[in-house]
């Protein structure tokens, strides 16, 4: 295929909804940088477009018809929406598909130690990083803890004006000789990127005598009070009501602090923390916001743990989409096992992730002609996977010959791309997954630079292509 960088194609018009729907972006983007906040943003904003609980019209003995929008939840972190269409839901449904987890730094579940009176939280990474990456540099803490009574608590510390931030501390360049001699992947080890807390002791200090506390493992000669660790707890106290156990029954996640930012002086990208892979989680979001009805059903789903392989109750390998499927189907057209797995195989789907924009800095890691372009329009990938096509879903050539026609019939600005030279890695997304149902898959999304860094980079233009595709496909 030809590649045209589509800047120049826009008129004021398509210049000035571009604007808006970067803007919008940009906000979600800052709104939803875990999974939790990702569906409680996306269930607030499907809402306001008129979608309902499923568990309520259930709750109420109602059924569906055409032009109602529903909604289902699992665990507060998996979300799927659905406008039932013209035809019966077992003929299949158009099903855009995303994960709205993203590379991170979990607080393990007994975090809190005080060592040489700093206080810490012991972590654990979440997906594939450069670990080397995360030190150095202001960062956030988001999650909620739940305590023994069922109450949570909201945590969000260090994205407002007035907030501390966090840090995880790195080896000063003068002393670093033997550091940088080590492979990059062992310049930061994992039990390296505890997170700095505080340093400032409780009112309270201990006398002389105390007795050193020989229980620490963390390498600290604490006392039997650290008072820096207790200082910690009395402002966790005052604020979240937290205990130290209450960290046993919390999900606390580490993350850069600050906003989305354009990028570029010409303001033609977006610099942003979790654009993998919550740029195509909310451009989906918007068109299926955006499109009120079509013949065939029409679907967002939005997913956890893709960045550890899909697994658990919120990840794709579980059943909840096919539970939701089968609650549709007694809703709409009665109760039938056969009519669900229909439904299933006649799907099409849009695997909606992200792929490796073509960088000129480490070109020899692409194969040009088979790359991501920025401002190309939305990528499609035939297939992922690694080296020999491993782990792949590979899409027909007949659903991809469907899927030209109704981007080029609604003027999306598409291209074809591999995620990098054959054999030097890859990825895989839920494409597979979805795949073994029957229908058809394929991989589309936004290029992405410096993907799983702290920081991502995508281009405006793709974004605003990502959402004119998701529409056109929502409507064939």
């Amino acid at each position: 295929m030809e590649r045209k960088n589509v800047w120049s194609l826009y008129d004021s018009s398509q210049l000035a909804e571009l604007g808006r729907i970067n803007e919008r972006y940009k906000s979600c983007l800052d709104a939803g940088k875990t999974e939790r906040e990702c569906v409680e943003l996306s269930i607030r904003m499907a809402q306001e477009a008129g979608y309902r609980d499923l568990q309520d019209v259930m709750a109420k003995g109602e059924t569906l018809k055409s032009g109602d929008k529903v909604y289902a939840v699992c665990m507060s972190k998996m979300l799927a929406l659905f406008r039932i269409g013209e035809e019966p839901i077992s003929a299949g449904m158009n099903i855009l598909g995303a994960h709205i987890d993203s590379p991170r730094i979990d607080v393990k579940q007994n975090p809190l130690y005080e060592n040489e009176e700093f206080a810490y939280l012991d972590t654990h990474y979440y997906g594939g990083i450069k670990k080397y990456q995360w030190v150095a540099q202001p960062l956030a803490l988001h999650g909620v803890v739940v305590k023994k009574d069922g109450t949570v608590t909201k945590v969000s510390i260090g994205e407002e004006e007035g907030d501390p931030v966090f840090v995880i501390t790195d080896l000063l360049i003068h002393l670093a000789q033997e550091q940088m001699e080590k492979k990059a992947s062992k310049v930061i080890e994992g039990e390296k990127l505890d997170l700095l807390i505080g340093n400032r002791p409780a009112e309270k200090v201990l006398d002389e005598t105390s007795e050193p506390d020989q229980s620490s493992d963390n390498g600290g000669s604490g006392k039997k009070s650290d008072q820096v660790k207790a200082n910690v707890l009395r402002l966790l106290k005052e604020k979240y009501d937290m205990d130290e156990e209450d960290f046993t029954s919390a999900e606390l996640e580490i993350v850069p602090a600050g906003k989305a930012r354009d990028c570029g002086l010409d303001r033609s990208m977006i610099i942003s923390y979790g654009q993998d892979d919550r740029v195509c989680a909310f451009t989906s979001l918007f068109a299926m916001l955006d499109v009120t009805d079509a013949k065939r059903t029409g679907c967002c789903l939005l997913v956890d743990k893709e960045e550890i392989g899909s697994v658990g109750a919120t990840g794709m390998h579980s059943k909840f989409f096919e539970n939701t499927v089968a609650e549709l189907i007694a809703l709409t057209e009665g109760e039938s096992e056969l009519k669900v797995r229909r439904a299933l195989a006649n799907s099409r789907m849009l695997s909606s992730d992200v792929s490796a924009a073509y960088d000129p800095m480490f070109a020899e890691a692409f194969e040009k002609r088979s790359s991501a372009f920025f401002a190309n329009g939305i990528t499609f990938n035939k297939f992922t996977g690694s080296r020999g096509k491993s782990g792949s879903n590979d899409a027909n050539a007949e659903y991809i010959a469907a899927l030209r026609k109704a981007m080029d019939d609604a003027g999306v600005a598409y291209q074809f791309a591999e995620l990098g030279r054959v054999d030097l890695g890859g990825g895989g997304t839920i494409a597979y997954i979805m795949a073994n149902y029957g229908m058809e898959v394929i991989d589309s999304g936004v290029a992405v630079l410096n993907m799983h860094a702290p920081y991502e980079v995508t281009s405006k233009a793709d974004v605003y292509e990502a959402v004119k595709g998701y529409r056109a496909f929502l409507k064939i």
